[in-house]
């Protein structure tokens, strides 16, 4: 095992609560909001995963806008524009977990960035508005790749705006499958 020259966080679901759109949702479909939460969420995955294996990349908003009027569509509820523009901005406001800011402190001696399926716009706006700007080094989107995590070629490019070998990188997610992965890009 090669030693740790940096750490690699996942940005959705490790750093930032996907699930902290709830009390938006709430207030556009009340009492629904933690239902169309999960199934937004699993759908965006999906979506993802569905994407890369067809080798039709698609910007992540456009993904997570599709997820959520599919998700809106199966539970009969509406979703006119101004609703979806709405909680597709509350997208860009995800809370970070509580222990977010004290990890990426103590960690502060190591080079830090996130690998995530955003787009840099999405991932600009989400850690500006979590105060985690500072903290991070580069925040790497695999719209450069134009495909999703797990793909290889989405931890290759971690490497390569690290500057390290992708076995020397400490990669954090809350998906366990995504740690294979990498260990294959190495």
């Amino acid at each position: 095992m090669k030693p740790v020259k940096c750490v690699v966080f996942d940005a959705y679901g490790t750093l930032f609560d996907v699930h902290s759109i709830v009390t938006a949702l709430d207030r556009r479909v009340p009492g629904q909001g933690a239902a169309v939460s999960k199934a937004w969420r699993t759908r965006q995955l999906e979506y993802t995963c569905l994407r890369s294996m067809m080798d039709r990349y698609e910007d992540f908003w456009k993904v997570t806008e599709s997820a959520l009027i599919a998700t809106c569509n199966a539970l009969k509820l509406p979703l006119g524009a101004e609703v979806r523009a709405e909680l597709m901005e509350a997208y860009l406001c995800l809370n970070p977990f509580p222990d977010v800011k004290q990890a990426l402190s103590a960690l502060s001696g190591t080079p830090l960035a996130i690998l995530s399926n955003g787009n840099p716009k999405m991932l600009e706006k989400v850690v500006k508005n979590a105060g985690l700007d500072g903290a991070l080094s580069h925040v790497i989107s695999v719209d450069e790749v134009k495909t999703y995590k797990p793909s290889p070629a989405a931890y290759r490019l971690a490497a390569k705006k690290m500057g390290v070998e992708a076995g020397s990188i400490g990669f954090v997610d809350s998906n366990s499958a995504e740690n294979v992965v990498l260990q294959k890009a190495a």
